[in-house]
Parts: structure tokens; sequence; C-alpha cells
């Protein structure tokens, strides 16, 4: 059993930064791809950022390539987000993924269809002002 909980979200105006971070609880985080989720009101949750287990590849949505970075450190079963130039439309609460499919362990490709998650943090809000 993994526990993921989530810090970091709050508000921010446009163009600004924020970091987010989700600690795991239990001895086999470094076994999981992991990933950041995001799901705005009145919209689908829709995959973000992921690492692979051992941080050596990550995946981007279109959506936030350059601007977002996803890093882990597995030394302290912590993942994080950084997320620099902001946009009203990065409102949303976003969650922490764990995912011990291959593409994930390998790849940090994570996917919310059935059976791609393991576990999932209960989410951080972070609204961005205009």
């Amino acid at each position: 059993q993994v526990q993921l909980v989530e810090s970091g979200g709050g508000l921010v105006q446009a163009g600004g930064s924020l970091r987010l971070s989700c600690a795991a609880s239990g001895r086999t985080f470094s076994r999981y791809g992991m990933g950041w989720f995001r799901q705005a009101p009145g919209k689908e949750r829709e995959f973000a950022a992921g690492i692979s287990r051992i941080g050596s590849n990550t995946y981007y949505a279109d959506s936030v390539k350059g601007r977002f970075t996803i890093s882990r450190d597995n030394t302290k079963d912590t993942v994080y987000l950084q997320m620099n130039s902001l946009k009203p439309e990065d409102t949303a609460v976003y969650y922490c993924a764990a995912s011990s499919s291959a593409t994930a362990q390998i790849m940090g490709v994570l996917s919310s269809s059935v059976g791609g998650i393991n576990y999932w943090g209960k989410g951080t809000l972070v609204t961005v002002s205009s």
C-alpha cells in the first residue's frame, strides 16, 4: 500500500511559479512511475507530467511542455512538479499518481485508463489569477 500526499498548491498570479510536492509512504516508492494529473472545473482529469521510476525519463503533455518540470527524489520518497509561467488555464486540482505499468516505470508515461494508476493522492488546488 502506498499513500500519496500532495502539498504546495495555492493562489498565484499569471506568470508566476509554484512547486508542488507529493510525499509517498511505504518502502516501494522507487518501483513506481510517478506522475501529475490535473482536473479543471467542469473538465475531465488529464495527464500533465510523468517520470520513470529512477528519474531517467520524463514525459509531458503538450499544454505544459517547456513550463513544467517533474522530478523525484527516491531517497525522500517524494516527487515534485515545478510550474513556471503559469496561466489562468492551469487552474485545477493537481493529483499525484503512482503506476506500476511498464510504460510508467520505464518511460514516465502514465494513463488514467482502467488499471493504469495504482494509487492517487487527494489533490491540491492551484489557482492562477489573470
